[in-house]
This record gives structure tokens, C-alpha cells and sequence, in this order.
């Protein structure tokens, strides 16, 4: 796998593409007027856009009928030297529709615990925590 990043202005914002070709914009944030997101929020992305392809696939595959789909995933950082990694993130993921309550866990569960690179990929140097809202009920 290889993106290539290419620097799009004199300061920050840069362009960035995989193997698709669709361009993706990283800036510095902390500037005012950034126009692109920060690299730590991409692995926050990553994170909740690996786990939201596993589970939407596993549901599917389980004829279960997705309405609605939105995640949030939160990161909590701490400082090392003059760095701001990540110490743990939580991920939430809310679900629509009339989707079994443990096909839907059981997804989620299947998603972080094996199939998702991203965070599988963290293991070891971040904790990456989950729940799963079924139609406005937390049911994990």
C-alpha cells in the first residue's frame, strides 16, 4: 500500500491520494483558515471508517436492514516530550433500522476484535473502546 502526499500552498496543506486517486486534504489546524483535516484526526477517521465498513458489511451479509449510520469516535491524548499521541479512543457507533440487538453487537464486536486493521493495528499502543446505539438505546 502507498499514498503520496503533495504540498498544495506555502505553509501546511497538503494533498494527499491512495491507490483510488481521491484527494484528501491534511493541514495544519492549529492555523487559522485551515482547509484540510490534521493527521490526528485522519486516524481518528480511520479508525471509525475501518470499524463502519466491517460492520455495515457484516450486517448486510446478515440480511439486516441499516437505515441510518453514524459514528463518532473520540480520542484522548497525552503529552510525551513535545508530542500529543493518543492514549485511547472510544468509538461510538449509532445504528437505524430494524437490526437485531445481538447481530448488532456481535458486529461491532467482530469489527475491533478481528477485522478491522486500523484499530487492530493501534493494539498495544492505544485503547480503543466501543459502543453500539441501537436506534437511540445504548445496548453495549
Amino acid at each position: 500500500m502507498k499514498v503520496t502526499l503533495d504540498r498544495i500552498n506555502s505553509d501546511y496543506l497538503f494533498e494527499a491520494k491512495g491507490k483510488t486517486g481521491v484527494p484528501v486534504l491534511i493541514d495544519n489546524t492549529s492555523q487559522e483558515g485551515a482547509k484540510g483535516a490534521s493527521p490526528m484526526e485522519l486516524l481518528l477517521m480511520g479508525v471509525g471508517g475501518c470499524s463502519a465498513i466491517d460492520v455495515i458489511a457484516i450486517l448486510k451479509k446478515q440480511r439486516q436492514e441499516i437505515t441510518n449510520y453514524h459514528i463518532e469516535v473520540e480520542g484522548a491524548r497525552r503529552e510525551v516530550k513535545e508530542a500529543k499521541p493518543f492514549e485511547g479512543m472510544h468509538v461510538t457507533i449509532y445504528l437505524e433500522g430494524p437490526i437485531d440487538e445481538k447481530k448488532a453487537i456481535r458486529a461491532a464486536q467482530l469489527s475491533f476484535d478481528k477485522y478491522c486493521s486500523v484499530s487492530i493495528t493501534l493494539e498495544g499502543c492505544v485503547a480503543v473502546t466501543y459502543d453500539v446505539v441501537l436506534n437511540g438505546t445504548s445496548i453495549s
